[in-house]
């Protein structure tokens, strides 16, 4: 496992929409740091915390130019084509999968926990991270900044008391493309190289979102190899 941590920001959708608007004009990365510290500016206090914001935001939409060069290529493609916020939410949660594996791991333990508890609490997900990765220095505060983006984003919402929040489960729909591209990130960022349909569609990192493509979809869709197993499982992996 990656243990890497790395997400150590609190992440709001219109600076992701800033990053990713100046990724679909070709801008060169010294020039998209330069104007992400213009649109934080005021809102992010201190060098450091200025330069870690910059970082969470260039890892997502310009690092990985290298990282996951055909899926970030696709969604850039994508981004241009929407003409929404909730259209470009599923661009930027799907990116992140991709590029932080403790985001993937955050969203699956709420995920999870989602199929018994209809509210969840920081130490619920703390808890559960902690018994995968041990105690790493800057897990709690990974975990912490990765519960206010998800709050910002509208995925979860604060529920009474402060430390409590609501899981908005299956709250956002869209058209198939961006179903088919976020079932790919998914995939992608999955350490399983391969998913039987039903575990991919159901995977509890995507709880926020809608799905309704069928295993059909992906058999068309040239991102996917679905192979029929025993018992009729249909086996979806990555080409």
């Amino acid at each position: 496992m990656n243990k890497g941590i790395g997400f150590s920001r609190t992440i709001t959708l219109d600076w992701l929409d800033v990053t990713a608007s100046l990724c679909v004009q070709n801008t060169e990365p010294l020039t998209i740091r330069q104007r992400l510290a213009e649109t934080i500016s005021g809102t992010v206090i201190g060098i450091e915390a200025e330069r870690k914001t910059i970082d969470v935001l260039s890892a997502i939409w310009v690092k990985s130019e290298k990282t996951a060069p055909q899926i970030r290529k696709e969604a850039l493609s994508l981004f241009s084509a929407s003409s929404t916020s909730g259209e470009r939410f599923w661009l930027h949660y799907g990116m992140t999968l991709v590029c932080y594996p403790i985001f993937r791991k955050v969203t699956a333990a709420i995920g999870q926990i989602s199929r018994t508890e209809e509210i969840i609490t920081r130490k619920m997900i703390k808890d559960r991270i902690s018994g995968e990765y041990g105690h790493l220095g800057g897990l709690d505060r990974s975990v912490e900044r990765i519960i206010a983006s998800l709050t910002n984003w509208g995925a979860i919402m604060v529920s009474g008391e402060k430390q409590n929040y609501q899981i908005l489960l299956r709250h956002f729909s869209s058209r198939e493309n961006l179903q088919l591209w976020l079932l790919g990130s998914a995939l992608y960022a999955h350490p399983a190289d391969g998913l039987p349909f039903d575990d991919l569609i159901h995977l509890p990192e995507l709880y926020p979102f809608q799905l309704t493509v069928g295993v059909d979809n992906l058999r068309k869709d040239k991102r996917f190899e679905v192979q029929r197993q025993g018992g009729g499982l249909e086996m979806v992996r990555i080409i």
